[in-house]
């Protein structure tokens, strides 16, 4: 069964940042599927170093506005919008002064790893989440790449399961190796609470998960898996295979995505 409408929730695209691991599969990959005539939806992080004004971005008003609560302080929610150059592909960014603001993705310009890490990929998760819901638009399949998009399995399938935007939609978590090294800290219940979103999600990997039990957690919650490594963590290959969920491993071409994406719509429901 075909998936037509897919929801890309990304960390990094070009030209809106430096060329990383991430940027050709965020970009590539959406203007793959609408050449094929799916029906897409693009959202990644407003980090500090994308130039506004030479993008085009602008805020859109009817969607901002929204106060997200994270460990229990309340962050404004903007939502900004732009069109890449020479393409169909439209990108909402989350924007948030406290989360994005001037600071960059996962390390500051001298290298330094962000201690709020965790409450960023949450505020981003739910920013996104929230946002596709004021849409009035319901993705069959959502593709989450980066670290940045690891909360969104888990509120998928606790918080927002039942809402009429994702009931019944399927995700795909791609797994790359983010150099992360901090731990959520022993407060994550509280970070990730939402709802019916809590310690219960994740409490089989601990308290303070390290970044790898972080990927455990997001594919205890995903459809399918995509590995960007042509060489796959063993316990993460392990934990995916047991599991029985559509794997995709290695580099691959745009059609061995939408074929994973189409075998993931098909499953049972």
């Amino acid at each position: 069964m075909k998936a037509n409408k897919l929801l890309f929730i990304t960390q990094e695209i070009n030209p809106y940042v430096p060329d990383s691991d991430y940027t050709p599969m965020g970009r590539n990959l959406p203007l793959a599927a609408i050449d094929m005539g799916r029906e897409i939806r693009t959202f990644m992080p407003k980090w500090g170093n994308i130039n506004e004004r030479r993008n085009q971005l602008h805020e859109v008003i009817r969607l901002s506005g929204m106060n997200l609560a994270v460990n229990d302080v309340d962050h404004p929610l903007i939502i900004k919008v732009a069109s890449i150059v020479g393409t169909r592909m439209q990108v909402y960014f989350i924007d948030n002064e406290d989360f994005f603001g001037k600071r960059l993705a996962e390390r500051d310009a001298n290298g330094v790893e962000y201690k709020d890490n965790v409450e960023r990929a949450v505020f981003y998760a739910r920013g996104v989440l929230e946002t596709v819901k004021r849409l009035r638009w319901a993705p069959e399949v959502i593709h989450c790449q980066g670290w940045a998009s690891s909360m969104v399995p888990a509120y998928l399938k606790t918080a927002y399961r039942e809402e009429p935007s994702f009931r019944d939609c399927r995700v795909v978590y791609t797994v790359a190796d983010n150099g992360l090294t901090q731990s959520t800290g022993p407060n994550f219940d509280k970070i990730i609470a939402f709802k019916n979103t809590g310690a219960e999600t994740f409490q089989e990997f601990g308290t303070d998960l390290t970044p790898h039990q972080l990927e455990l957690f997001a594919l205890k919650h995903a459809d399918g898996v995509h590995f960007a490594s042509a060489t796959p963590d063993a316990e993460l290959l392990e934990f995916a295979q047991a599991k029985g969920m559509p794997i995709l491993i290695g580099p691959a071409e745009q059609e061995d995505f939408l074929t994973l994406f189409d075998e993931v719509w098909s499953q049972d429901k």
